[in-house]
């Protein structure tokens, strides 16, 4: 071995004896200002805290399925053309056998309300550091929660992007409780998210076989969490990911992506994209809603890359009441079940669900695994 490449060897395993990963940690959660903060500062190389480890779980993870197309379902006259509603309800169920995952067109939500609420997203992370900090908080209590990683101090790596989260229903906040950048559009956005919703979870009821509004009575479309991210430009975006594997934990999630793409799911060991397609909403199954379909339906992985363009910013509406107090017990649906189909999942309440998963963190196993009886 060259000399010089000794003293290279010896500088790299001093500077790993000496990273102190829990300073940098607080060092960066203390200026306030997130990823897009170093970013804003000039930033030119991936902190090592960002680092993603490698994932021995996937043996295929650089093998991308990209010609493999995320069903496409129009929702137009599903509720006037019952041919039509048969067709998409037979869609929707083997896309969320198979993938956990489809993007919806023609749903109602005008193009403009669309546009509208990435600009909102946009004109908030925008803003100058010293006006979100008002606005960056650890305190999940709060109306509006917005940090860098929700598990910054207990994931393995953090992830290249920001998150704002606020709950928009049962109890929808005023306006002056809400960022100004984007608070209007906000609650007009979460009003016309709850109404697709509400569709959403009919179709998916018959997709189970039960009657259109089984989901709706027991509680599925009852909360909504509206989280809005940055992910801003990356210096090094081979280092570190937007989003790390991971499920969501609520029902359902519907999500509204800008044009700059990254999104990919886990279908047989591989990293599908699911490429923006104009006007469209992304839909996919959360862990509750595996775990009430005792496994006919599929929480699957999925994950956001880095990318040297940017920022990309997105809309993820969860269905879930999330940390809201509630002694609502949600277990395998018992329609659902037969001598020969015995329940997979012992029962849960939401918030002791989202607790579990929370205090898991990104990365790490399903938490449904958890769960499984």
């Amino acid at each position: 071995m060259a000399a010089n490449s000794v003293a290279e060897v010896e500088a790299e395993t001093t500077s790993q004896q000496n990273y102190d990963r829990i300073s940098e940690i607080k060092a960066f959660d203390e200026t306030r200002g997130g990823v897009k903060g170093l970013v804003d500062a000039g930033i030119t190389k991936v902190p090592r805290m960002f680092y993603s480890l490698p994932d021995d779980s996937v043996k295929a993870s650089d093998n991308r399925k990209a010609d493999v197309g995320i069903p496409v379902v129009a929702l137009d006259d599903i509720d006037g053309d019952p041919i039509h509603r048969k067709k998409v309800v037979d869609i929707v169920r083997e896309a969320s056998q198979k993938w956990g995952f489809f993007q919806v067109v023609n749903h109602s939500i005008p193009v403009e309300v669309l546009e509208e609420m990435l600009d909102g997203v946009r004109r908030f992370y925008d803003q100058d550091t010293e006006v979100k900090k008002r606005w960056y908080t650890r305190d999940v209590s709060k109306t509006v929660v917005y940090n860098s990683n929700f598990d910054l101090f207990s994931a393995p790596s953090a992830n290249w992007r920001d998150t704002s989260y606020v709950s928009m229903a049962p109890k929808v906040p005023r306006a002056d409780e809400l960022p100004k950048a984007c608070s209007d559009i906000l609650i007009k956005y979460s009003e016309y998210i709850k109404k697709l919703g509400r569709s959403l979870f009919e179709l998916l009821s018959e997709a189970l076989g039960l009657k259109p509004n089984h989901l709706n009575d027991i509680g599925c479309s009852e909360g909504l969490a509206v989280l809005y991210h940055c992910y801003p430009a990356c210096p090094e975006p081979e280092l570190t990911l937007g989003a790390t594997k991971h499920a969501d934990y609520d029902f359902m999630t519907v999500l509204l992506q800008d044009h700059t793409g990254g999104l990919q799911i886990l279908c047989e060991n591989q990293w599908v994209d699911v490429p923006p397609v104009p006007g469209a909403l992304v839909v996919n199954v959360g862990d509750l809603l595996q775990l009430i379909s005792n496994d006919k339906f599929n929480s699957s992985q999925h994950r956001v890359l880095a990318n040297r363009a940017g920022p990309r910013v997105s809309v993820a509406c969860f269905f879930t009441t999330g940390l809201a107090p509630s002694s609502k017990r949600y277990g395998p649906i018992k329609e659902l079940l037969s001598e020969d189909n015995p329940p997979r999942y012992r029962e849960t309440t939401v918030k002791d669900y989202s607790l579990h998963y929370n205090a898991k963190g990104l990365g790490t196993t399903s938490a449904l695994l958890d769960f499984r009886i």
